[in-house]
C-alpha cells in the first residue's frame, strides 16, 4: 500500500552529538522547536489538505532524535498524535531516532501511544566511519536496536548515508548489504551534502575531506536500489528533499534535485545493457517499460539511448507497457 506522511520536524532537539554532517536547522528548514499547540495547529491544517486517503497517511516525527527529547514533551506530542490518528482514522505514527536511544522503557512508551513505525539513523554499518563522523554509536548498537524493535512488533525503517568522511563506494555497498541482513521494512538513502557550519565543511575547506562525486554516488545508489528491490524492501527516499536552505547553504557534496531519477535512470541503463548483451541483435530495437519509467529509460538528454545505440549500432525506441513492473524491461 502506498503511503504519505504528515511530517513534524523537531530540529536537533534531543540529539546528544554533533555529527560531522549535521546542521538540522538547514536540513529541516526549521529553526525553532514547535510547541505542542503549534504541532496541533499544523496537524489540523495538514489533515484538511490530505492528498491521499487517511488510512494511507502517517503522522511522522522527524528532524532530531525523537526518543532522546524531554520525556514529558515526547509523551505530549505522542498523545496529540494518537488522538488525531483515532479521530481521523490515520494509518499510524512514525518516528525517527538514534539506535542508542532505544530500550524497553522507550519502546513501551511508543507502543502505549500507538507508534507503528520506528526509523533508525544507522548512517553506516562501518564502525570506523561512524567514529570518524562523531555519530556516537556503533553498528552493534544498530543491530541490537533493530532486534528490539522487531521483537516488539514495530515496522522497522533504516536510514543510511553515502559519501561520509572516510566512506568509500565499497564501504557504502557493504553497509547496504548489512542493512539487507537486518530485513527492515523500509530504507532511506541519503547522499552526503556538506552544509555550512558543520565539521564536514571545515574538513572540506582544510582539504581533509574529499566528497564523493555525483556520478559515483549515482552508480552505487543505483546498485542499492536494485539490491533492496530484489529483497522486497521499499526505498522510500533516495536523496535529500529539495529546499532553498540546502541549496543556499551547501558548500560541497552530493546533491541533485532529481537524485533518485538519476539513480533509477542509470539502473535502467545497466539492466538494458545486461539484457541486450545476451541477445543477438540484428536490427532496430524497441524497449518496453512501465509508463512511469519512460523518461528513466531514455535518460537525461537521451543519454541512455545514445549509449545503447553506440553499443548496438542500431536505433533504439522506448515504448510503454503497463503490464511491466518497476525495473522490468521487455525487448522486441
Amino acid at each position: 500500500m502506498k503511503h504519505s506522511n504528515i511530517s513534524i520536524f523537531i530540529p536537533h532537539l534531543g540529539c546528544p552529538n554533533q555529527c560531522s554532517f549535521c546542521n538540522q536547522q538547514t536540513i529541516t528548514g526549521q529553526q525553532d522547536t514547535p510547541t505542542v499547540k503549534q504541532v496541533e495547529q499544523l496537524l489540523q491544517r495538514a489533515i484538511l489538505l490530505l492528498k491521499r486517503p487517511p488510512e494511507e497517511t502517517e503522522i511522522a516525527f522527524f528532524g532530531g532524535s525523537f526518543t532522546a527529547i524531554d520525556y514529558n514533551y515526547m509523551c505530549e506530542l505522542l498523545e496529540l498524535a494518537q488522538s488525531c490518528v483515532e479521530q481521523y482514522h490515520l494509518k499510524g505514527i512514525r518516528i525517527s531516532t538514534r539506535p542508542d536511544y532505544i530500550d524497553k522503557k522507550v519502546l513501551s512508551c511508543l507502543k502505549r501511544y500507538g507508534v507503528t513505525s520506528i526509523e533508525l539513523g544507522a548512517q553506516s554499518m562501518d564502525n570506523r566511519v561512524l567514529s570518524a563522523n562523531h555519530r556516537g554509536h556503533t553498528k552493534e548498537q544498530v543491530i541490537a536496536a533493530c532486534g528490539q524493535i522487531r521483537s516488539d512488533g514495530f515496522e522497522l525503517g533504516l536510514q543510511m548515508m553515502v559519501g561520509l568522511y572516510q566512506d568509500t563506494p565499497e564501504i557504502s555497498l557493504q553497509t547496504a548489504r548489512e542493512i539487507l541482513r537486518l530485513q527492515p521494512d523500509t530504507v532511506r538513502i541519503y547522499p552526503t551534502v556538506v552544509l555550512e557550519n558543520t565539521c564536514l565543511a571545515k574538513w572540506y575547506q582544510q582539504g581533509i575531506y574529499h566528497p564523493m562525486s555525483l556520478e559515483t554516488a549515482v552508480e552505487i545508489c543505483a546498485q542499492m536500489l536494485w539490491m533492496f528491490y530484489q529483497a522486497g524492501i521499499s526505498v522510500i527516499k533516495c536523496g535529500l528533499h529539495a529546499s532553498e536552505d540546502i541549496t543556499s547553504q551547501m558548500v560541497a557534496g552530493i546533491y541533485h534535485p532529481a537524485f533518485r531519477e538519476l539513480c533509477e535512470s542509470y539502473l535502467y541503463l545497466m539492466l538494458a545493457k545486461k539484457q541486450l548483451s545476451m541477445l543477438s541483435v540484428k536490427g532496430p530495437v524497441t524497449l518496453f517499460v512501465n509508463p512511469t519509467a519512460i523518461s528513466k529509460m531514455i535518460g537525461q538528454k537521451r543519454s541512455n539511448l545514445k549509449a545503447l545505440e553506440a553499443m548496438l549500432n542500431y536505433p533504439i525506441t522506448v515504448r510503454e507497457k503497463s503490464s511491466l513492473s518497476l525495473y522490468e524491461i521487455s525487448i522486441s
